[in-house]
Parts: structure tokens; sequence; C-alpha cells
């Protein structure tokens, strides 16, 4: 089995947060910015990748997913600031 990430998108520091799994993060942090992934990113204009997780298993990640999307807001933001304290576009240092 291919392995996973669970990633989050955001428009700004502290703001709207949506929590997603993928196979090929960088093509699905691409989509999100160019508004071609989900519809919510698109109608929030989410497309700063703040957060990504990567797992050996793809089903691992869906877990954690499921899991991470059922968390009160203020653990996501813990979780984001603990690897990512300025809320840099982690996007930048994909293809760096």
């Amino acid at each position: 089995m291919r392995g996973g990430w669970v990633y989050i998108m955001t428009n700004r520091p502290n703001g709207v947060l949506y929590t997603g799994v993928t196979a090929d993060i960088a093509a699905r942090a691409t989509q999100h910015r160019t508004g071609q992934g989900s519809g919510f990113c698109r109608r929030y204009g989410l497309t700063r990748l703040v957060y990504m997780e990567r797992h050996d298993e793809i089903e691992t990640a869906i877990l954690r997913e499921k899991a991470i999307k059922a968390w009160q807001r203020e653990w996501k933001i813990r979780l984001i600031e603990t690897q990512n304290p300025d809320w840099d576009d982690l996007y930048l240092r994909l293809n760096a």
C-alpha cells in the first residue's frame, strides 16, 4: 500500500481550517491553490498549507484525518503551532 498525508489548509493565521488526506501532498496542495481542490477550500480561499503529517499507509492517514476533523478547533490550532508556529505556507517548501 502507498503512504499518505494528512494536511490542514487555511486562508490566514487563525483563519478558516480545512483538514484533508491525500497520497500526493504536492499535487493536492496545488489543486487547492488553483481553485481545483474542494469546494469548501475554494469558497473560503484556503490556499495556505499550514500543516502536513506523513503516514506509511494511506489507511492510517485516513483514520488520522477523521480523528483530527472531530477535534475542537483549539486542538487543531495547537497541532498546527507545534509544527508551524508562524503559520508559514508549507507549500513553498514542497518544491524547494
